[in-house]
């Protein structure tokens, strides 16, 4: 969510934002933002003169009182009595026209960076950067699920009759290879200095709204019956979600945590042949990361998460690249993302397994969450990052560690994690 006061002074440039988006729809906003907020602002100061005015009857009244002027003190009553009942419909127009304008405020996308390239959807995102040599063998790389089957790993029509579609088990040395992925990424994050974090896996309707637009919720999170609790769908919600309403000092920044949870999704919507299986799920784990920083470190910290996902895949053996994602990819509260897509040697092509975003200060605006410095009061910038999500993640694992005869080779820094296991050796 921008600033209001920016929104006030720098309406065309709101507007040039919401065009670079591709959301031309919205641009009728701008105005009516700013008309609200003028009749909001008139009915404050009328308010707040009509505030002091009564104050300054009220001692009229003691000293006429006082005085023994009780005539004049009872009409100088019915005058802050008249008063009183203008005062209160300022205060509730005020506030029906403060709802109104955070409800707009909140749709209204925010200021993306100057480097993002302009695009409507994700076809156009940019690639930046290769690392490692994707490679396709000259055998067969079978599908994600297949790979499993020969190890007895998965069992999805178990998981259906139990749960539904979307759904799995992990069975065997296909579950222990999970486990020991979700391990060793939260050892690797440990050692890159972050604070490891064991979050709530429900959040509040406040944290949720703090976090990401209505169309990201309406998407993505499954409600609580009954209750005002959502399941997370990514645990950076719980753990930007810590610092709600909080006030921060200068040295307490940055705050760099890293958390491993279940993740759920509704995950709406039709997909195709190569989203089944574990690709695209209802419930899946993940060892996310996310920064609280002031606002001059925001992008050094960008850069820091995307390279921790990229810097974890390599030493697993698993080629990636780098994606400038494009204006009309950014979800609102984003001023600029990076995918990380890892290399599918079936496929020949790659495809997403973490998101880099930069939020700037929407999310810590909407939650409140402030830094009180040297230099004054100011809302930090929060930022978010996958370092690794698995199953999904399992895809590109056993496609890139795939030996001709079905055995899948356990990289070195595996391997401690997998009782010192090299390679894994199919039952089938």
């Amino acid at each position: 969510m921008i600033d209001i006061k920016f929104l006030r002074e720098n309406p065309d440039v709101v507007k040039e934002n919401i065009k670079k988006k591709f959301q031309d729809s919205k641009l009728p906003l701008v105005d009516q933002v700013i008309e609200l907020d003028a009749k909001a602002r008139a009915a404050q100061q009328e308010a707040d003169s009509l505030r002091a005015e009564r104050k300054q009857l009220s001692k009229k009244i003691g000293a006429l009182m006082g005085q023994g002027k009780k005539d004049e003190a009872e009409e100088v009553k019915a005058q802050v009595n008249a008063q009183a009942e203008r005062l209160a419909r300022l205060e509730n127009d005020e506030t029906q026209l403060q709802a109104d304008i955070l409800k707009i405020m909140m749709t209204i996308p925010n200021i993306i960076d100057e480097s993002v390239p302009i695009g409507k959807d994700d076809s156009e995102n940019v690639e930046v950067r290769r690392y490692g040599e994707p490679v396709v063998p000259d055998y067969e790389i079978p599908y994600h699920t297949d790979i499993m089957k020969r190890f007895d790993g998965i069992d999805l029509d178990s998981a259906g009759k139990v749960a539904g579609n979307g759904f799995y088990y992990l069975m065997g040395d296909i579950a222990r290879l999970h486990s020991a992925v979700t391990a060793y990424a939260r050892d690797f994050m440990i050692d890159r200095g972050f604070t490891y974090c064991i979050p709530p896996y429900m959040i509040r309707s406040n944290v949720v709204t703090g976090v990401m637009s209505f169309a990201e919720m309406d998407s993505m999170m499954y409600k609580i019956e009954g209750e005002d609790l959502f399941l997370i769908g990514t645990s950076e919600h719980s753990m930007i979600g810590k610092f709600i309403d909080t006030i921060l000092k200068d040295e307490d920044l940055p705050q760099t945590l890293t958390s491993f949870s279940p993740c759920f999704r509704k995950e709406k919507g039709a997909h195709g042949i190569e989203e089944r299986g574990v690709y695209r799920i209802h419930q899946f784990e993940k060892q996310e990361m996310i920064v609280v920083c002031q606002p001059e470190d925001s992008k050094m910290w960008f850069d820091k998460l995307w390279q921790n996902t990229v810097d974890f895949f390599r030493t697993l053996d698993i080629p990636v690249r780098t994606l400038e994602c494009c204006s009309g990819d950014l979800a609102d509260l984003k001023v600029k993302s990076v995918d990380v897509e890892a290399w599918s040697p079936r496929q020949k092509k790659y495809f997403e397994v973490g998101s880099c975003s930069n939020l700037g200060d929407a999310q810590a605006r909407r939650l409140k969450i402030r830094v009180h410095g040297k230099n004054g009061k100011y809302f930090a910038h929060t930022l978010n990052n996958t370092c690794v999500a698995p199953p999904r993640m399992l895809i590109a694992f056993l496609e890139n560690n795939l030996n001709e005869d079905g055995s899948v080779n356990i990289p070195k820094a595996l391997q401690p994690y997998m009782g010192g296991k090299t390679v894994i050796t199919p039952k089938n």
